[in-house]
Protein backbone atom coordinates (compact mmCIF):
# COMPACT_ATOMS: atom_id res chain seq x y z
CA UNK A 1 0.00 0.00 0.00
CA UNK A 2 1.28 3.42 -0.93
CA UNK A 3 0.30 6.67 0.75
CA UNK A 4 -3.29 7.80 0.37
CA UNK A 5 -3.79 10.71 -2.02
CA UNK A 6 -6.80 12.93 -1.37
CA UNK A 7 -8.44 15.12 -3.99
CA UNK A 8 -10.95 17.80 -2.94
CA UNK A 9 -13.16 18.74 -4.67
CA UNK A 10 -12.74 15.74 -6.96
CA UNK A 11 -15.67 16.11 -9.34
CA UNK A 12 -15.09 19.48 -11.04
CA UNK A 13 -13.33 20.02 -14.35
CA UNK A 14 -9.75 20.20 -13.07
CA UNK A 15 -10.41 17.70 -10.28
CA UNK A 16 -11.80 15.13 -12.71
CA UNK A 17 -8.78 15.54 -14.97
CA UNK A 18 -6.34 15.14 -12.07
CA UNK A 19 -8.14 12.01 -10.84
CA UNK A 20 -8.21 10.51 -14.33
CA UNK A 21 -4.47 10.93 -14.67
CA UNK A 22 -3.69 9.84 -11.12
CA UNK A 23 -5.58 6.62 -11.79
CA UNK A 24 -3.06 5.81 -14.52
CA UNK A 25 -0.16 6.26 -12.10
CA UNK A 26 -1.36 4.75 -8.81
CA UNK A 27 -3.95 2.12 -7.80
CA UNK A 28 -7.47 3.44 -7.25
CA UNK A 29 -7.28 2.00 -3.72
CA UNK A 30 -4.78 4.75 -2.84
CA UNK A 31 -7.21 7.53 -3.79
CA UNK A 32 -9.52 9.34 -1.38
CA UNK A 33 -11.95 11.34 -3.49
CA UNK A 34 -13.98 14.01 -1.76
CA UNK A 35 -16.80 16.03 -3.29
CA UNK A 36 -20.01 17.86 -2.50
CA UNK A 37 -21.86 15.28 -4.62
CA UNK A 38 -20.10 11.97 -4.00
CA UNK A 39 -22.64 10.18 -6.19
CA UNK A 40 -20.75 11.68 -9.15
CA UNK A 41 -17.74 9.58 -8.11
CA UNK A 42 -19.51 6.21 -7.99
CA UNK A 43 -17.41 4.77 -10.83
CA UNK A 44 -14.22 5.43 -8.86
CA UNK A 45 -15.74 3.83 -5.77
CA UNK A 46 -16.42 0.71 -7.78
CA UNK A 47 -12.76 0.70 -8.85
CA UNK A 48 -11.60 0.72 -5.24
CA UNK A 49 -11.24 4.42 -4.37
CA UNK A 50 -12.52 5.78 -1.07
CA UNK A 51 -15.30 8.30 -1.70
CA UNK A 52 -16.43 10.87 0.86
CA UNK A 53 -18.70 13.88 1.02
CA UNK A 54 -17.50 17.35 2.01
CA UNK A 55 -18.46 20.87 1.03
CA UNK A 56 -16.46 24.08 1.40
CA UNK A 57 -19.69 25.81 2.40
CA UNK A 58 -20.43 23.29 5.17
CA UNK A 59 -17.30 23.58 7.37
CA UNK A 60 -18.33 20.73 9.68
CA UNK A 61 -18.11 18.30 6.75
CA UNK A 62 -14.38 19.03 6.49
CA UNK A 63 -13.59 17.84 10.02
CA UNK A 64 -12.95 14.21 9.10
CA UNK A 65 -12.90 14.46 5.30
CA UNK A 66 -9.12 14.17 5.14
CA UNK A 67 -8.59 11.45 7.74
CA UNK A 68 -6.04 8.92 6.50
CA UNK A 69 -4.88 11.22 3.70
CA UNK A 70 -1.13 11.64 3.40
CA UNK A 71 -1.01 14.00 0.41
CA UNK A 72 -3.93 16.31 -0.42
CA UNK A 73 -4.70 17.95 -3.74
CA UNK A 74 -6.71 20.97 -2.62
CA UNK A 75 -8.56 22.57 -5.51
CA UNK A 76 -9.56 26.16 -4.93
CA UNK A 77 -13.12 27.24 -4.13
CA UNK A 78 -14.99 27.93 -7.35
CA UNK A 79 -15.49 31.70 -7.36
CA UNK A 80 -13.34 34.81 -7.51
CA UNK A 81 -14.31 36.34 -4.22
CA UNK A 82 -11.51 37.06 -1.80
CA UNK A 83 -12.71 37.02 1.81
CA UNK A 84 -15.17 34.12 1.50
CA UNK A 85 -12.77 32.11 -0.61
CA UNK A 86 -9.78 32.62 1.69
CA UNK A 87 -11.86 31.59 4.69
CA UNK A 88 -12.99 28.42 2.93
CA UNK A 89 -9.41 27.53 2.00
CA UNK A 90 -8.12 28.12 5.52
CA UNK A 91 -10.81 25.93 7.03
CA UNK A 92 -9.87 23.12 4.64
CA UNK A 93 -6.14 23.54 5.33
CA UNK A 94 -6.74 23.52 9.09
CA UNK A 95 -8.89 20.39 8.79
CA UNK A 96 -6.17 18.73 6.72
CA UNK A 97 -3.57 19.61 9.34
CA UNK A 98 -5.73 18.22 12.13
CA UNK A 99 -6.19 15.00 10.15
CA UNK A 100 -2.44 14.52 9.76
CA UNK A 101 -2.02 15.46 6.10
CA UNK A 102 1.71 15.85 5.45
CA UNK A 103 1.70 17.77 2.15
CA UNK A 104 -0.83 19.92 0.30
CA UNK A 105 -0.81 20.61 -3.41
CA UNK A 106 -2.94 23.71 -3.96
CA UNK A 107 -4.43 24.77 -7.29
CA UNK A 108 -3.59 28.44 -7.68
CA UNK A 109 -3.92 30.51 -10.87
CA UNK A 110 -1.58 31.83 -13.55
CA UNK A 111 -1.85 35.54 -12.81
CA UNK A 112 0.87 37.30 -10.81
CA UNK A 113 3.63 37.57 -13.44
CA UNK A 114 5.00 34.11 -12.77
CA UNK A 115 5.75 33.61 -9.09
CA UNK A 116 5.05 37.11 -7.74
CA UNK A 117 2.94 37.68 -4.63
CA UNK A 118 1.41 40.77 -6.23
CA UNK A 119 -1.39 41.02 -8.78
CA UNK A 120 -3.93 43.62 -9.84
CA UNK A 121 -6.39 40.86 -10.78
CA UNK A 122 -9.12 40.52 -8.16
CA UNK A 123 -9.46 36.86 -9.09
CA UNK A 124 -5.88 36.27 -7.92
CA UNK A 125 -6.38 37.83 -4.49
CA UNK A 126 -7.59 34.72 -2.68
CA UNK A 127 -4.87 32.59 -4.27
CA UNK A 128 -2.09 34.86 -3.05
CA UNK A 129 -3.55 34.96 0.46
CA UNK A 130 -3.92 31.18 0.49
CA UNK A 131 -0.33 30.73 -0.66
CA UNK A 132 0.80 32.95 2.20
CA UNK A 133 -1.28 30.96 4.66
CA UNK A 134 0.19 27.69 3.45
CA UNK A 135 3.69 29.13 3.86
CA UNK A 136 2.83 30.11 7.44
CA UNK A 137 1.92 26.50 8.25
CA UNK A 138 5.31 25.01 7.36
CA UNK A 139 5.85 23.77 10.92
CA UNK A 140 2.74 21.58 10.49
CA UNK A 141 2.89 20.45 6.86
CA UNK A 142 4.65 21.15 3.57
CA UNK A 143 3.01 22.47 0.43
CA UNK A 144 3.31 23.11 -3.28
CA UNK A 145 1.23 25.82 -4.92
CA UNK A 146 0.54 24.97 -8.55
CA UNK A 147 -0.26 28.11 -10.49
CA UNK A 148 -2.40 26.57 -13.19
CA UNK A 149 -2.17 28.69 -16.33
CA UNK A 150 -5.33 30.18 -17.80
CA UNK A 151 -7.34 27.35 -19.36
CA UNK A 152 -7.58 27.49 -23.15
CA UNK A 153 -11.18 26.37 -22.66
CA UNK A 154 -11.91 29.41 -20.47
CA UNK A 155 -11.58 31.92 -23.34
CA UNK A 156 -15.30 32.93 -23.09
CA UNK A 157 -14.63 34.50 -19.67
CA UNK A 158 -12.03 36.80 -21.22
CA UNK A 159 -14.06 37.55 -24.36
CA UNK A 160 -17.27 38.85 -22.73
CA UNK A 161 -18.79 35.36 -22.62
CA UNK A 162 -18.49 34.75 -26.34
CA UNK A 163 -20.76 31.88 -27.36
CA UNK A 164 -19.41 29.80 -30.28
CA UNK A 165 -22.91 28.39 -30.86
CA UNK A 166 -24.35 31.87 -31.24
CA UNK A 167 -21.32 33.99 -32.20
CA UNK A 168 -21.47 37.75 -31.78
CA UNK A 169 -20.16 40.02 -34.53
CA UNK A 170 -17.45 41.51 -32.30
CA UNK A 171 -15.88 41.07 -28.89
CA UNK A 172 -16.49 44.02 -26.55
CA UNK A 173 -14.13 44.05 -23.57
CA UNK A 174 -12.15 46.68 -21.62
CA UNK A 175 -8.96 45.74 -23.45
CA UNK A 176 -7.64 46.70 -26.92
CA UNK A 177 -6.42 43.18 -27.70
CA UNK A 178 -2.84 44.27 -28.28
CA UNK A 179 0.19 44.13 -26.02
CA UNK A 180 1.02 41.31 -23.61
CA UNK A 181 -1.26 38.33 -23.97
CA UNK A 182 -1.93 34.95 -22.39
CA UNK A 183 0.10 31.74 -22.33
CA UNK A 184 -3.05 29.61 -22.68
CA UNK A 185 -2.98 25.99 -21.45
CA UNK A 186 -5.23 23.01 -22.16
CA UNK A 187 -6.99 22.09 -18.92
CA UNK A 188 -6.43 18.35 -19.29
CA UNK A 189 -2.70 18.91 -19.70
CA UNK A 190 -2.74 20.89 -16.46
CA UNK A 191 -4.53 17.95 -14.84
CA UNK A 192 -1.98 15.51 -16.22
CA UNK A 193 1.00 17.58 -15.11
CA UNK A 194 -0.47 18.16 -11.66
CA UNK A 195 -1.05 14.41 -11.23
CA UNK A 196 2.53 13.74 -12.25
CA UNK A 197 3.79 16.33 -9.77
CA UNK A 198 1.87 14.62 -6.97
CA UNK A 199 3.32 11.21 -7.84
CA UNK A 200 6.79 12.70 -8.25
CA UNK A 201 6.58 14.05 -4.71
CA UNK A 202 5.40 10.70 -3.34
CA UNK A 203 8.13 8.76 -5.12
CA UNK A 204 10.99 10.92 -3.87
CA UNK A 205 10.04 13.47 -1.23
CA UNK A 206 13.61 14.31 -0.29
CA UNK A 207 14.54 15.55 -3.75
CA UNK A 208 11.18 17.03 -4.79
CA UNK A 209 12.11 20.40 -6.27
CA UNK A 210 8.86 22.21 -5.50
CA UNK A 211 8.75 21.59 -1.75
CA UNK A 212 7.30 24.69 -0.05
CA UNK A 213 7.41 26.48 -3.38
CA UNK A 214 5.21 27.83 -6.16
CA UNK A 215 5.38 26.34 -9.66
CA UNK A 216 3.86 27.98 -12.75
CA UNK A 217 2.38 25.71 -15.40
CA UNK A 218 2.01 27.89 -18.47
CA UNK A 219 1.59 27.30 -22.17
CA UNK A 220 4.64 27.51 -24.41
CA UNK A 221 3.52 30.57 -26.39
CA UNK A 222 2.10 33.95 -25.47
CA UNK A 223 -0.96 34.84 -27.55
CA UNK A 224 -2.46 38.32 -27.57
CA UNK A 225 -6.19 38.65 -27.00
CA UNK A 226 -6.51 39.94 -30.58
CA UNK A 227 -4.92 36.74 -31.90
CA UNK A 228 -6.96 34.70 -29.44
CA UNK A 229 -10.12 36.14 -30.93
CA UNK A 230 -8.86 35.56 -34.48
CA UNK A 231 -8.20 31.89 -33.68
CA UNK A 232 -11.67 31.50 -32.16
CA UNK A 233 -13.15 33.23 -35.22
CA UNK A 234 -11.46 30.78 -37.57
CA UNK A 235 -12.82 27.89 -35.52
CA UNK A 236 -16.40 29.19 -35.77
CA UNK A 237 -15.97 30.29 -39.37
CA UNK A 238 -16.46 33.97 -38.70
CA UNK A 239 -14.16 36.99 -38.82
CA UNK A 240 -13.91 38.40 -35.30
CA UNK A 241 -12.23 41.42 -33.78
CA UNK A 242 -12.12 43.25 -30.47
CA UNK A 243 -13.73 46.62 -29.79
CA UNK A 244 -12.43 48.17 -26.59
CA UNK A 245 -15.08 49.48 -24.21
CA UNK A 246 -14.96 50.99 -20.74
CA UNK A 247 -15.44 49.00 -17.56
CA UNK A 248 -18.71 50.89 -17.02
CA UNK A 249 -19.91 49.64 -20.40
CA UNK A 250 -18.71 46.11 -19.74
CA UNK A 251 -20.66 45.65 -16.50
CA UNK A 252 -23.84 46.67 -18.34
CA UNK A 253 -23.47 44.17 -21.21
CA UNK A 254 -26.69 42.12 -21.46
CA UNK A 255 -24.87 38.77 -21.67
CA UNK A 256 -23.09 39.38 -18.35
CA UNK A 257 -26.26 39.14 -16.28
CA UNK A 258 -25.43 37.52 -12.94
CA UNK A 259 -22.46 35.51 -14.24
CA UNK A 260 -20.13 37.44 -11.93
CA UNK A 261 -22.46 37.33 -8.91
CA UNK A 262 -21.40 35.31 -5.87
CA UNK A 263 -23.33 35.08 -2.59
CA UNK A 264 -25.59 37.88 -3.77
CA UNK A 265 -22.77 40.30 -4.62
CA UNK A 266 -22.16 41.47 -8.19
CA UNK A 267 -18.40 41.36 -8.80
CA UNK A 268 -18.48 42.30 -12.50
CA UNK A 269 -16.39 45.40 -11.91
CA UNK A 270 -13.90 43.43 -9.83
CA UNK A 271 -13.67 40.83 -12.58
CA UNK A 272 -12.65 43.53 -15.06
CA UNK A 273 -9.33 43.87 -13.23
CA UNK A 274 -8.33 40.65 -15.01
CA UNK A 275 -7.92 42.63 -18.23
CA UNK A 276 -5.77 45.18 -16.42
CA UNK A 277 -3.57 42.32 -15.23
CA UNK A 278 -3.33 40.97 -18.78
CA UNK A 279 -2.31 44.44 -19.99
CA UNK A 280 0.42 44.42 -17.35
CA UNK A 281 1.80 41.15 -18.68
CA UNK A 282 0.77 39.02 -15.69
CA UNK A 283 -0.46 36.15 -17.87
CA UNK A 284 2.25 36.38 -20.52
CA UNK A 285 5.00 34.65 -18.51
CA UNK A 286 6.16 31.42 -20.12
CA UNK A 287 7.54 28.69 -17.89
CA UNK A 288 9.20 25.48 -19.17
CA UNK A 289 7.80 23.47 -16.24
CA UNK A 290 4.68 22.12 -17.99
CA UNK A 291 6.60 20.71 -20.94
CA UNK A 292 9.26 19.27 -18.66
CA UNK A 293 6.69 17.50 -16.47
CA UNK A 294 4.64 16.23 -19.43
CA UNK A 295 7.75 15.16 -21.32
CA UNK A 296 6.44 16.79 -24.49
CA UNK A 297 5.45 20.14 -25.94
CA UNK A 298 2.07 21.35 -24.65
CA UNK A 299 -0.76 21.27 -27.17
CA UNK A 300 -1.09 24.35 -29.37
CA UNK A 301 -3.90 26.73 -28.48
CA UNK A 302 -5.15 26.56 -32.06
CA UNK A 303 -5.52 22.80 -31.87
CA UNK A 304 -7.32 22.89 -28.51
CA UNK A 305 -9.81 25.50 -29.74
CA UNK A 306 -10.40 23.66 -33.02
CA UNK A 307 -11.18 20.46 -31.12
CA UNK A 308 -13.28 22.29 -28.52
CA UNK A 309 -15.46 24.17 -31.00
CA UNK A 310 -15.27 21.55 -33.72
Amino acid sequence: MGPNIGVFPASGGLGTSIVNHLSKLVPASELVLIARKPENLENWKQDGATVRRADYDEPSTLDTAFDGVDVLMLISYASFEIEHRVKAHRLAINAATNSGVKHIFYSSLGFGSGLSDKSVAHVMGAHIETEKYLASQKDKLTYTSVREGLYSESFPIYTAWFDPQNPADEITIPHPGTGPGVAWVKRDELGEATAKLIVSYINDRDSFQYLNKIVLLSGSREISLAETVEIVGRAVGKSLSIREISVDEYVKLPQIGDLHTYHGVDLSREWATAWEAIKNGETAVISPALGEILGREPERYEDTIRELIG
